[in-house]
């Protein structure tokens, strides 16, 4: 899950100000975690727990008001009783990669993604994406084939991963929608060749940056095994500690000790 984390954070800085290119810093000045990385954290407490995404993501969400939430999530956040809000944006598939990680069958996978989605994100495209996610995390730890994963998300979701990074980034632009920035992210994985790559490319689209290379990097981790031992020493230090706690809980408990890069 730090995977999704360092993604976040890497992309923080560039959400605004899109880049074109893969040569940029990695940690630049700036670098923070954001409401990626908070809402994935409180995924990861509810699958730890008592499996209650609602409460999870409501109470850890509003530890932290200032990280980045849309206008309608925020919204969400501040209801006593929060109600799904009809909404289709990537919000459910950033952060339901520890589904991917926590959970060891299809079935389950997909329901457990639906279950983290429709608390707030209940529009079909949101569920789709945060299952298209989930199920390639999934997919990347338990076969390893980038060719298993690129027909099974196709199949199943009806999205197009037979476009390259290089042919979408000239005319990509900023995209919050499910439809159009889960693909994307999802390629921008196949088309890599190590963990850093996976979230080099996600960020080169100039799209929404810190959610597609938290993406991306959750599938990258899922798929390497780890992430470079530098990079996740970096993200760590940019979580506070509750939220540390828990991204270390959960991977002591669903994480083994990763076997190599494949």
């Amino acid at each position: 899950m730090i995977g999704a984390i360092a993604g976040d954070i890497i992309g923080s800085v560039y959400e605004h100000a899109p880049v074109k290119t893969k040569a940029f810093e990695l940690f630049a000045p700036g670098s923070r975690f954001t409401d990626d990385s908070v809402l994935t954290v409180a995924v990861a407490q509810a699958i730890l727990g008592d499996g209650d995404y609602r409460r999870w993501v409501h109470a850890i969400g509003r530890r932290y008001p200032d990280a980045g939430y849309g206008a309608a999530f925020r919204d969400w956040l501040h209801a006593a009783d929060p109600a799904p809000y009809g909404s289709w944006g990537n919000g459910a598939a950033m952060r339901v990669s520890p589904v991917g990680f926590a959970f060891d069958c299809v079935a389950r996978v997909l329901e457990e993604a639906e279950r983290s989605a429709v608390i707030s994100h209940d529009h079909p495209e949101a569920v789709k994406g945060a299952q298209a996610t989930a199920l390639a995390v999934f997919l990347a730890r338990t076969t390893g084939d980038r060719e298993v994963i690129r027909h099974e998300i196709a199949t199943r979701f009806g999205y197009d991963l037979q476009r390259t990074v290089a042919a979408i980034r000239p005319g990509y632009g900023f995209e919050v929608s499910c439809q159009h920035s889960v693909p994307e992210a999802i390629i921008a994985f196949l088309d890599a060749d190590c963990w850093e790559d996976a979230v080099r490319n996600a960020v080169s689209l100039g799209g929404d940056a810190d959610t597609q290379a938290c993406i991306a990097g959750a599938i990258a981790e899922a798929f390497y095994g780890a992430v470079p031992e530098a990079i996740r020493r970096q993200a760590e230090q940019c979580l506070p500690a509750d939220l540390l706690a828990i991204v270390t809980a959960f991977r002591e408990r669903f994480l083994p000790p990763a076997p190599g890069k494949r």
